[in-house]
């Protein structure tokens, strides 16, 4: 969104950009590293890496400001497509007051629900999502309709009508608003899309001029022991709650996790990172998403590594950081397409459309890291290197390898406890010059393997077990 988030410090720029310009080929590797894998030592499952298009954007994408079909088509193979684009694997849907924009005659009044089966293009969009694979959709809502809230509009904050310090004169809308949640999720059900996650808030501890709503952590759970039954029974898991900042969300899901009730009914827990990064895991045994974040930045970036703190190894480094700090299961960027001076990973502009660099930094991890894959361990003594693993369901191991120092640094994998001891490994490279670019695969002999992860770069290897032949 466009807003308010933390800034990143670099000691040296010149230096920085300097690096950026030159190509992997021009930096000489430094003295070997090591580095272990170890598959005995398992971590967080993994759900997906996702992006949203909420507040009008998946109708652009659709043409609505002159996108072509053939263009539309490019954007969404850059998105979704675990072929030539990042794979990503889910969608999060905003839900705003359209299907039940007026007051029916208060809260205990059969709802008047209206439903145009297209809901600004996310439907188009979650259809097409699907055919691509996905079959992940997260339904979060920015705000109640203004007619529950304490303030009666949809923008500016509020709360949400009987919850604790929130009476208002039009009665008690919490089963209603309940009941609004779940009818959005039936509507896409409709469609064919089946929404498997719900989310009643979205920055509760943010006042936006736009669909915003107040809620305190109390409330949260107050809340979520309304939702909760009402969601269960027409099978959905409820997410809460969005925080603003990955430390501010700790206080929501501490609430959640002191009240036996509301535990129960949260399925995961949900922050953001614009206010604070992730700094450790979120105090709960669920499974946690990142899941809306874009770096700071006033101007459209397409660079990898310039600096600016809004580039895409900036991205990378958040990624890497939400994995393996935080132990996230997902991890959901917030604009996959925008227009104008976006942080998305792609700019829309008419008929034609730009690519950053931050595209291909999630892609390191979201085409290879796939749904149900387990993290493991991946640890090295050089503080420069950035090193996670994952083994996915098909048997196949990922590793991403994010090298932060100034020069190329020659890496010799031990690949314990993983089934593969022989065979090749393929490595991707995304830096300044390349974009996910497909390099010579790499000899694995006798459980490892070196290779060279050049500066300022990320790599991804991808590995699998080699069978054995009989004559």
């Amino acid at each position: 969104m466009l807003r308010r988030l933390r800034k990143w410090t670099l000691t040296s720029t010149a230096v920085l950009l300097m690096v950026a310009a030159a190509t992997a080929a021009d930096l000489p590797a430094a003295a070997a590293s090591s580095a272990t894998v170890d598959g005995s030592i398992a971590y967080q499952p993994i759900d997906g890496f996702g992006f949203s298009e909420h507040f009008g954007r998946a109708a652009i994408m659709n043409g609505s400001q002159g996108l072509s079909a053939q263009r539309q088509r490019e954007i969404l193979d850059l998105l979704l497509s675990r072929g030539s684009g990042a794979g990503l694997s889910i969608l999060r849907l905003g839900i705003d007051s359209g299907i039940q924009p007026t007051d029916p005659g208060g809260p205990d009044a059969t709802p008047r629900y209206v439903w145009d089966g297209y809901d600004k293009g996310q439907v188009w969009l979650a259809q097409q999502a699907k055919a691509y694979g996905v079959s992940r959709f997260y339904a979060d809502a920015w705000t109640a309709p203004g007619y529950m809230k304490t303030n009666g509009t949809d923008a500016n904050g509020g709360t949400l009508c009987g919850l604790a310090d929130a009476s208002c004169a039009s009665g008690d809308w919490r089963r209603a608003y309940a009941g609004f949640l779940v009818q959005y999720a039936r509507f896409y059900g409709q469609a064919g899309i089946g929404i498997t996650d719900l989310g009643f808030t979205n920055e509760p501890d943010w006042t936006a001029t736009y669909d915003s709503m107040r809620l305190t952590p109390a409330q949260a759970v107050e809340f979520t022991k309304v939702l909760g039954p009402v969601a269960g029974a027409a099978g959905y898991k409820v997410a809460c709650c969005d925080s603003f900042g990955w430390t501010q969300q700790k206080s929501y899901s501490a609430a959640i996790e002191a009240d036996a009730t509301a535990r129960g009914y949260v399925a995961t827990h949900t922050g953001h990172t614009y206010a604070s990064a992730v700094d450790g895991p979120l105090p709960t045994l669920k499974r946690t998403w990142m899941s809306e974040w874009s770096p700071n930045g006033t101007a459209w970036n397409e660079n990898w590594d310039d600096g600016s703190g809004y580039d895409g190894f900036t991205v990378a480094s958040a990624v890497h950081d939400a994995l393996t700090r935080g132990n996230t299961s997902g991890y959901v960027y917030w604009y996959g397409a925008s227009t104008g001076a976006t942080r998305g990973l792609i700019q829309m502009d008419g008929d034609s459309y730009h690519v950053s660099k931050r595209l291909w930094a999630l892609a390191g991890y979201s085409r290879f890291v796939r749904p149900g894959a387990t993290r493991i361990a991946a640890t090295t003594p050089d503080a420069d290197l950035r090193l996670s693993a994952f083994r996915n369901t098909d048997g196949t191991l990922t590793v991403v390898a994010l090298n932060a120092g100034t020069g190329a640094q020659q890496v010799s994998y031990s690949l314990r406890n993983t089934g593969i001891t022989t065979g090749t490994a393929t490595p991707y490279l995304t830096n300044g010059s390349s974009s996910m670019a497909r390099q010579p695969a790499v000899a694995v002999n006798g459980g490892s393997l070196t290779a060279t992860v050049p500066a300022r770069s990320l790599v991804t290897y991808t590995l699998s077990r080699q069978e054995s032949r009989c004559a």
